[in-house]
């Protein structure tokens, strides 16, 4: 990532950033600005452009294109309690790498139906019996909510928001003590072809003790409400490290099981989590260094898939659970009990999970390394012990 950042632009107290990233696979830019006294006043105006690419990973196997742009207005209403005022448009698409594009779109803009009735009403005819009767099925194929996706074309999301934030902290930058509480709605449908309303809270609170140790308690929760129009699978809550350290990123929660799938992580439509953490510096080390360590203990849920689990123009119904082929279906007797409908695990499992990690304070902002080790897990979960991340909000 290469960004370009000013605080007094054109001598006037404006705030400007640009940057662009490019890695294997995550790939955009973003341009942002803010005026923090608007006419005068005490309100900042913050406009957000932005276009993101997310390729196909070891985490997921469709790639994402998101163009947006955000207008914000921030208003002071005490001294520990401020107001924003946003709006969000922003388009979406899914993509499919290679080896599942080309299985995926025998068909054109619809999904692959392995049932001979429709491999024969193909022109020209779909060969099942090189795959024993499983069609894509045998080498991999994404699950139902992405192709559904997939078919659909491009998403407008339309979104009005708000968020509440109450700050008694001491630093914003290294709080040692004080509270943080974050709570945000944004409805989606005010034009756009989806409709939802998230809520989230974000609590920390951070309590002195010790020999400069800092005690650390935190708690989070969402719920994704559908209003109109059916939840997509884009629009739920993917959760990871982000609530449960030692987890892989969308490595939380409701995952398509389909043993001949890419086991896509599904998301939920709720989630919470809780931790515990105790932050101290190295003694053996100058402060100005800017090195601590930290030792905590994670819990958190997601759960409640809410997306699509069925489609008519495949013949995809009645999940979750198992959709097994008929006998003329599966050409072999081992496939005849081969489940082929989306199939999910949807359990509101604990997940919870104990760790260290190192916080430097570096010349190129913050910067965290964790290690962590779950305790208990879904069946399903994908774990990652290891997490290196940092970076500072705009």
């Amino acid at each position: 990532e290469v960004s370009v950042s000013e605080r007094n632009l054109l001598g006037r107290g404006l705030f400007a950033k640009a940057s662009v990233t490019y890695g294997q696979y995550a790939r955009g830019y973003s341009l942002s600005f803010v005026e923090p006294y608007l006419l005068d006043y005490r309100v900042a105006l913050g406009l957000d452009l932005y276009q993101r690419e997310q390729l196909s990973n070891s985490y997921i196997s469709y790639g994402t294109k998101t163009l947006g742009f955000s207008p914000r207005l921030g208003f002071s209403l005490r001294e520990d309690l401020a107001l924003q005022l946003r709006y969000s448009v922003y388009q979406q698409e899914i993509s499919l790498p290679n080896y599942l594009a080309n299985c995926n779109n025998i068909i054109g803009s619809s999904a692959f139906n392995p049932s001979p009735a429709f491999a024969n009403s193909q022109t020209p005819p779909i060969d099942l019996t090189s795959t024993g009767g499983l069609g894509c099925y045998s080498d991999g194929e994404a699950s139902l909510p992405v192709r559904k996706e997939l078919a659909g074309g491009k998403t407008l999301t339309s979104a009005l928001g708000y968020s509440l934030t109450y700050n008694t902290l001491d630093n914003n930058k290294n709080p040692t003590d004080g509270l943080l509480v974050d709570f945000r709605q944004d409805f989606a449908g005010v034009g756009g072809d989806v409709s939802y309303l998230k809520t989230v809270a974000d609590g920390k609170y951070y309590a002195p003790l010790v020999s400069d140790i800092v005690g650390i308690v935190r708690l989070q929760g969402g719920i994704l409400t559908k209003i109109n129009d059916d939840l997509r699978m884009l629009d739920h809550f993917q959760m990871g490290p982000n609530l449960v350290r030692g987890f892989a990123p969308n490595g939380i929660g409701p995952r398509d099981i389909n043993p001949f799938d890419t086991q896509d992580a599904l998301g939920g439509t709720k989630y919470w989590g809780a931790s515990l953490e105790l932050q101290m510096p190295f003694w053996f080390l100058p402060k100005e260094v800017g090195l601590k360590g930290s030792v905590y203990a994670d819990a958190g849920g997601l759960w409640d898939y809410k997306g699509p689990t069925s489609w008519a123009a495949t013949g995809e119904v009645n999940v979750p659970g198992c959709i097994k082929p008929t006998q003329a279906t599966a050409t072999t007797a081992a496939n005849a009990g081969t489940c082929l409908g989306l199939q999910y695990d949807d359990g509101n499992v604990v997940r919870s999970s104990v760790g260290v990690g190192i916080i430097w304070a570096s010349p190129f902002g913050p910067l965290r390394f964790d290690y962590a080790v779950p305790l208990t897990k879904g069946q399903f979960d994908r774990v990652q012990q290891f997490k290196f991340g940092g970076g500072t909000s705009f």
